[in-house]
């Protein structure tokens, strides 16, 4: 019985090993040609990486050779969000406390403004005209000249919110969008930018007494705040306190931080390939620089776990501006919010404790001789 139990294993063995071809037919019939598979999906595995690589290595001469990429990249006036909002309409962002108006710094240019009253005059507010809410400047309630940062408009939700906050604690709160923004007309650059605020201010200060006016600047906002407010110092009229959100100290280090820049930043003459077309482009922003000639009260606000602007640029900026000479009669002031409270780069206006912030800093933005 065991010889013969061998025999038939034997014979059954003997029968696979004088058929391999019919094994083989029938593997490549149902489709298992493993070497030929793996060479294709080597070569288009290669092809792909080729393509990734190249587009990689072109991207820094495209951008060198056409500046103005760089340019939009930094503005990105052409990204609107939220979209389909009618920015005529602030009431559908639930501002029913806010008219819409339209400003012509110069000639063919047109910004879109929003302004929106204190909380307390909601009702009042109701139904009322373009002429009652410039006529409102004048009571006794101060005044923010928001300047916003790149992309979106005036109408973006953290935008809108921020308003919000700000008016329930009794502050008028004017935004508009820069020439090349929402619906505004217009090509953007710095000076443009600069000037649109500039005229936005004192269209503000020749409606509102005596009232206090502050300028907030958030992320590239930042950059026009601070040129606006060096230029307002240069002539005499400075704002009675200047708040940075989220601020950087030039735009080539935000540039070179900023998180789309990290699979280049030690690309071969990346100074050379993506800064440098910046600053030909006039684009510039120069806080750092700003704040040595700016004689006001400087708040600064900026959270640890911003992604956009790291939070070291805001640290460094202050450690500029505090012993310039220029602030030696007025206040400055770093306000950090700690990473776990998750504010990122846009969203200090959550923190509880943001309105205590603005009324200790704001209630008293005087000259005074300490920091």
């Amino acid at each position: 019985m065991t010889f013969g139990c061998k025999c038939r294993r034997t014979e059954t063995s003997s029968c696979f090993l004088l058929n391999p071809k019919e094994g083989t037919s029938s593997r490549a019939a149902n489709g298992f040609h493993y070497p030929e598979r793996r060479k294709g999906l080597w070569f288009r595995l290669r092809k792909i990486l080729l393509y990734v690589l190249g587009l990689y290595i072109a991207i820094p001469f495209l951008i060198k050779v056409f500046p103005g990429i760089q340019a939009k990249l930094i503005f990105l006036n052409f990204v609107r969000v939220p979209y389909f909002i009618d920015l005529k309409k602030p009431q559908d962002q639930g501002l029913n406390h806010t008219c819409n108006y339209y400003l012509h710094p110069e000639e063919d240019i047109t910004i879109g403004v929003w302004h929106t009253v204190p909380t307390v005059w909601w009702k009042t507010a109701q139904g009322k005209d373009q002429m009652w809410y410039e006529d409102a400047l004048a009571s006794s309630h101060p005044i923010i000249l928001y300047l916003h940062g790149n992309a979106g408009t005036r109408g973006g939700d953290h935008r809108v919110e921020l308003y919000k906050v700000l008016s329930s604690l009794g502050y008028h709160v004017v935004s508009f969008d820069y020439r090349g923004w929402g619906d505004s007309i217009g090509t953007p650059s710095e000076r443009g930018m600069t000037y649109d605020a500039l005229h936005v201010f004192d269209w503000i200060k020749a409606r509102s007494g005596d009232n206090p006016v502050y300028i907030w600047g958030h992320s590239l906002g930042t950059g026009v705040a601070t040129n606006l407010v060096r230029r307002l110092c240069e002539r005499e009229t400075p704002p009675d306190a200047l708040i940075l959100e989220s601020p950087f100290t030039n735009i080539r280090e935000e540039a070179k931080s900023h998180p789309f820049s990290v699979i280049y930043r030690y690309f071969p003459g990346f100074d050379w390939f993506f800064l440098d077309p910046i600053t030909s482009s006039g684009i510039k922003f120069a806080n750092d620089e700003n704040v040595k000639h700016i004689s006001c009260s400087l708040l600064i606000l900026h959270a640890e776990d911003d992604p956009v602007v790291p939070f070291q640029l805001g640290r460094k900026l202050y450690n500029i501006a505090a012993p310039s000479q220029s602030f030696r009669d007025f206040k400055v002031q770093f306000i950090p919010f700690h990473s776990d409270l998750g504010y990122r780069h846009k969203y200090i206006y959550k923190s509880p404790e943001l309105p205590r912030i603005l009324r200790e800093f704001l209630g008293n933005s005087e000259p005074e001789h300490q920091h």
